[in-house]
């Protein structure tokens, strides 16, 4: 059965790392740059925003008995699969992951204007996540 207050304290969780977001994302690009504190708080900030998304996504499908997903990125395709929110949104949110395991991996030298770009772009994207996925909560029994 899928824990509704699991969820929400999930939820919860995202909007507070959304605010902690927008206060870092008060600096400027270069600001940001320079200081290794406000990029360091930059990508953990991020990586706890998708952290919490990856374990709502991956308690709703296991708990939902909806098929599982070959990775946790198209895990937005099959809670979109469920109507959960929009095929458009899911497609548009779920590289965060791959963005994701390259920070915290550090696969890849990250290029920190596409970083900042990508995220000042999409940070938005995580209060619609919030909203779609508080809005299934309300359906649960």
């Amino acid at each position: 059965m899928i824990d509704r207050v699991f969820i929400e304290s999930k939820l919860s969780h995202i909007q507070t790392y959304s605010k902690e977001l927008t206060d870092v994302l008060a600096y400027s690009d270069q600001e940001i740059k320079v200081d290794f504190l406000r990029l360091r708080a930059l990508e953990r900030v991020l990586q706890l925003i998708v952290d919490e998304i990856v374990d709502i996504n991956s308690h709703i499908i296991r708990y939902g008995h909806f098929k599982a997903p070959e990775d946790f990125q198209s895990s937005f395709l099959v809670l979109a699969e469920h109507k959960i929110f929009p095929e458009e949104f899911a497609r548009k949110i779920a590289p965060v992951i791959g963005l994701r395991n390259r920070l915290v991996h550090r696969y890849e030298k990250i290029d920190l204007d596409i970083l900042l770009e990508a995220i000042r772009k999409n940070k938005e994207d995580f209060k619609e996540y919030v909203r779609y996925i508080f809005e299934f909560t309300k359906k649960l029994p």
